[in-house]
């Protein structure tokens, strides 16, 4: 009788000592409020449930829109257009300009007739895809006779810039931007032009985005 009350009590201590164990175990594998983690975002960083990251704010789009007769305006636009990672928009006449078109001695020749004509204005071939998205526009041209081509009058008033930053920026052996920006002012006049810029056909890229530093451009 004494070996099995004594194997009894035996029992009891061991399924104690383990229902004690099992206790003890299941507190220490779940995590009390202070040790609940912060779900996190995909960056990795902390964040509360229906809190969302503030959206970065959009770059704004430039276009370098140009005309190059000899290659000079492009060599520029392209400088442009890798400074700023811009769009690029080539205005191309629909009719291509030939050497003795652009023979400035003959006071016959097509540049001067049109340059000379002030209802000029020589057509375009090709459009421009949704002008209105971009926020600056930089316009490119060489200087013939101390004025942009007629081709540049026929792109401004075939589009609508208002609202928009333009940047005018020309090329020639010697002339200044000159008033060839100013007459153009009239066919965007709701545009926002900023002083415009005259290169030589070898400026640098260095150059180039120096002077794109200075630029007020929409942020």
């Amino acid at each position: 009788m004494k070996r099995i009350l004594a194997s009894l009590t035996a029992l009891t201590l061991f399924c104690a000592l383990t229902a004690c164990s099992w206790v003890a175990d299941q507190s220490a594998s779940t995590p009390s409020p202070s040790d609940q983690k912060e779900p996190l975002s995909e960056n990795g960083t902390s964040s509360t449930p229906g809190e969302r990251e503030p959206a970065a704010a959009a770059e704004p789009r430039v276009l370098v829109a140009y005309f190059s007769a000899t290659g000079n305006t492009e060599h520029v636009a392209l400088h442009i257009q890798t400074v700023l990672n811009a769009d690029l928009y080539e205005i191309v006449p629909e009719e291509p300009y030939t050497d003795d078109d652009l023979h400035y001695s003959d006071d016959n020749c097509r540049a001067n007739r049109e340059q000379n004509d002030p209802d000029a204005r020589p057509a375009i071939t090709g459009t421009l895809e949704h002008p209105e998205n971009y926020d600056a526009v930089f316009l490119g041209y060489p200087i013939w006779w101390g004025q942009a081509p007629k081709i540049m009058y026929t792109f401004l008033e075939h589009y609508d810039f208002d609202g928009v930053t333009i940047v005018p920026f020309c090329t020639s052996g010697s002339s200044g931007i000159g008033s060839s920006a100013e007459f153009l002012h009239a066919l965007a006049p709701d545009a926002n032009w900023l002083p415009g810029q005259r290169f030589d056909g070898s400026a640098s890229q260095e150059d180039i985005a120096a002077w794109v530093e200075e630029l007020e451009l929409p942020e």
